[in-house]
């Protein structure tokens, strides 16, 4: 068994995970000081992703990096880099899509935050760097976990997107959901199940990771 679309989709996954956290957060904490009409056109832009089709996304994702396209055209002339189908080409994919999670999450664990311990640390003189990281994050995190543990999950399982801007190429491009699809049209049932079956592991260990986030944030 060719275990390469386990290890590239679980790279993705990763990778596409690191880089959502950070925006997620900056947007969502930034965004949620934001006057409410302001807040709510953001709102939209960046959970649209998260209703729209992923062959949509994926589709709109073509129209400006293929090689042809506004930014893939001039990448390709100026670095000598394709941007599309190949392994990496799927972190543009899953990173579009799982964003919608993280963002979400995260604005809405800050605000539930009780501004009044902001306001206290700042009357002690503490910057708001400091108020951020030592008594915001603290507060926030198990929403911010339970986000990045949902969004992870959503970007290993991500089909759509990423068969469009990626394609399927075993050895290089291939990814459980694109290797499911491909061994389901070739009539080998078996190892699609196989498959389908490590999915489901990986899917109920984060799932059950997620719970015992939620459980903890109860006590």
């Amino acid at each position: 068994m060719d275990l390469f679309p386990l290890w590239n989709s679980l790279r993705i996954a990763l990778i596409s995970t690191l880089i959502i956290f950070f925006a997620g957060i900056f947007a969502a904490y930034y965004i949620a000081k934001c006057p409410r009409m302001i807040k709510g056109i953001l709102d939209v832009i960046l959970t649209l992703p998260l209703v729209l089709p992923p062959t949509v996304a994926g589709y709109l994702l073509l129209r400006l990096l293929g090689p042809n396209r506004i930014i893939g055209k001039w990448v390709l002339a100026v670095f000598n880099i394709k941007l599309t189908m190949t392994w990496w080409s799927a972190i543009f994919a899953t990173t579009v899509v799982i964003f919608p999670l993280m963002y979400r999450t995260a604005r809405g664990a800050f605000e539930s935050f009780d501004q009044t311990l902001a306001y206290s640390a700042q009357t002690l003189g503490l910057s708001n760097t400091w108020i951020f990281w030592h008594i915001r994050m603290p507060v926030c995190r198990q929403g911010i976990l339970a986000g990045t543990v949902l969004s992870f999950a959503r970007a290993l399982g991500e089909y759509g997107a990423t068969s469009m801007i990626a394609g399927y190429t075993p050895g290089r491009t291939a990814t459980i959901s694109t290797t499911v699809y491909q061994l389901w049209r070739s009539n080998d049932d078996a190892a699609a199940f196989r498959w389908v079956l490590l999915n489901l592991a990986i899917s109920a260990v984060v799932l059950l990771a997620v719970n015992m986030l939620e459980g903890r944030k109860k006590l």
